[in-house]
């Protein structure tokens, strides 16, 4: 049996991909915080492993007590504050990049620590990026920033796997329909601006999934899958 541990698990993105693993027989880690939320997954093969990404010990743990991993979706992360530069508190910087950055460290660390070690050796780590990545929208400087940070994560980490066959890529991914979205659309509307286009979450999930069951030798470095509609192709 396959198995994949997913960070973020407990809602959103993560809780949609890791039910979809698990609709395919696979065994699946889900790491979140909220303890609560992920006992409302009660399939035979969800392993439940409540866990902070940004606890050094408690990620080296849960990700030690899991056995053979052939992949992590490096998902956990959060916005910020949607503000200007000038207005964020030095300590909500600070909260962004301990999930965003330091969170996927952690994970991508213990799985490649584990990956390496096991036998036989290798693996796959998919790193959940952002069209951030390429593209900010306003109000986004926490966010943004991190998620450039991922892509150098995810580059050092395909560079520096391939002598232990640990595979990496990211998936960058524009306005799927999570409460991160429907948030934004909140503030949007407050603001008097146009509705998001958005898309099913359920589309990322397949996408994470294709990236998952290719074979060893091959491996999607970089996909991007977003809204047909977002107005990230084009320029005024």
């Amino acid at each position: 049996m396959k198995s994949i541990i997913i960070t973020g698990a407990s809602s959103g993105i993560g809780r949609v991909t890791a039910e979809y693993f698990l609709a395919q027989g696979w065994r699946v880690g889900l790491i979140a915080r909220r303890a609560d939320k992920l006992a409302e997954v009660t399939h035979e093969n969800a392993v439940l492993m409540p866990c902070d990404v940004t606890d050094e010990a408690a990620v080296d743990e849960a990700f030690a007590g899991f056995g053979h991993l052939d992949v992590l979706f490096n998902n956990a992360g959060m916005f910020g504050p949607q503000t200007t530069i000038d207005q964020i508190a030095l300590a909500d910087w600070k909260q962004v990049v301990d999930v965003n950055l330091t969170g996927m460290f952690l994970c991508a660390r213990a799985a490649f620590r584990q990956m390496r070690a096991q036998t036989p050796q290798g693996g796959r780590i998919i790193n959940n990026g952002s069209i951030s990545a390429f593209t900010p929208r306003e109000g986004s400087v926490c966010y943004t920033t991190t998620k450039h940070g991922v892509s150098g994560l995810t580059k050092t980490l395909s560079l520096d796997g391939r002598a232990f066959d640990i595979a990496c890529g990211q998936i960058d991914i524009g306005n799927a329909r999570t409460d991160l979205v429907l948030n934004l659309e909140k503030t949007r509307a407050a603001q008097g601006l146009d509705p998001l286009p958005s898309m099913a979450v359920e589309d990322v999930a397949r996408s994470v999934f294709h990236m998952a069951t290719l074979p060893p030798e091959a491996n999607v470095q970089s996909m991007m899958v977003m809204a047909t509609k977002m107005p990230h192709i084009g320029r005024g």
